[in-house]
């Protein structure tokens, strides 16, 4: 099992882990000494990356700017969460807001395009905005909430989990479905900040959650405690799309739950038993008349009509092989990182 073979040993749910993390903390707080902020960190609100910032901040003494990305789809719990965060820790919030026009277009586009991997319009944007943002200011240390402690398990590829920015895959959906141009949409390729922005610029990704013991109920206890932080139903409910995607439009058209995967990384890192997570997964997160109102939210925020959306539900699926990609090259990279020891978790 690549869990007790390959990630455990090496991180031994964060425990005896405080020396090398401090290590760490004082190679960021050189690099940049004399500047505002030593490191930029994205927030969405959610669970992870508030603790990321909370860990950042008050155990390694950093000085983050806290990044968030306004893709058009925050839901009011999230903006709360992010404000009583920043407030309450002193630490400056940058806020990018997405063109809409363009934001509307490229989701439209990925319905019609059939396949699961419905929130890559979102997570391009995030990814694209904060890598682009702290290259264009100089900052090499980007920090992230990702984790082995709730992440252990990722979802298969065909659950809508496209492994990356595939900038060809994205602009050929777009060729054949948008609307208009994508004048500033931000889209930075998986292999440019793999490779350019990592061994030319020298940017660093840092997980300082994997160097503390990282449990949900307790993190979410604290930072309810310290700062007002309101914990979610689920995992990625800070995003009203995400929540819909995975909760409704993934489940019922596809016939995905990704709560597998996240019970499932619970369970292997003692956080919940199976049989509590197969007595959770027997229902559903929500009912289905809050289903029926989002569905409706979803079609009116896209200027579409719901018969519109139910259309593009009902039609036949598809999947990232039916467009142009760079999954081979991805691939390939994600080999590479295996067999050097950098990636740890398995995908397929």
């Amino acid at each position: 099992m690549n869990f007790q073979k390959n990630i455990l040993p090496h991180w031994n749910y964060g425990e005896g882990k405080i020396d090398e993390l401090m290590k760490i903390a004082a190679k960021i707080k050189k690099n940049r000494k004399n500047d505002d902020f030593d490191c930029i960190i994205g927030v969405s609100g959610g669970l992870d990356s508030s603790y990321a910032l909370y860990v950042a901040k008050e155990i390694m003494g950093l000085r983050p700017l806290a990044f968030h990305v306004d893709a058009g789809w925050n839901t009011d719990h999230a903006v709360s969460n992010i404000e009583n965060l920043v407030n309450n820790l002193k630490v400056d919030l940058y806020t990018e807001v997405i063109n809409w026009e363009e934001m509307k277009d490229l989701q439209i586009a990925f319905f019609k395009s059939q396949i699961p991997d419905q929130d890559l319009p979102q997570d391009i944007a995030f990814f694209s905005a904060l890598y682009a943002f702290a290259k264009k200011n100089k900052i090499e240390y980007v920090i992230t909430g990702g984790n082995y402690s709730t992440e252990c398990c990722k979802e298969p590829e065909e659950w809508g989990a496209y492994p990356g920015i595939d900038k060809k895959l994205i602009l050929d959906i777009h060729s054949k479905f948008g609307r208009i141009k994508l004048k500033t949409f931000p889209i930075i390729d998986i292999l440019r900040y793999k490779i350019y922005y990592k061994y030319f610029f020298g940017m660093k990704v840092f997980k300082p959650l994997n160097y503390v013991v990282y449990k949900k109920a307790e993190a979410e206890k604290l930072l309810n405690e310290k700062f007002n932080w309101k914990p979610f139903q689920h995992k990625h409910h800070e995003s009203r799309f995400t929540r819909f995607f995975e909760d409704y439009w993934l489940q019922k058209k596809f016939g995905y739950d990704r709560r597998k995967a996240h019970f499932s990384s619970l369970i292997m890192t003692k956080q919940m038993t199976r049989e509590e997570a197969l007595e959770k997964i027997t229902k559903p997160e929500l009912s289905p008349e809050f289903h029926q109102k989002e569905f409706g939210y979803i079609a009116d925020k896209l200027n579409i009509t719901r018969a519109e959306l139910q259309n593009l539900f009902a039609a036949k699926n598809k999947t990232f092989n039916d467009y142009k990609n760079k999954k081979w090259l991805i691939n390939l990279g994600s080999g590479v990182l295996t067999r050097l020891g950098i990636e740890k978790r398995l995908f397929r």
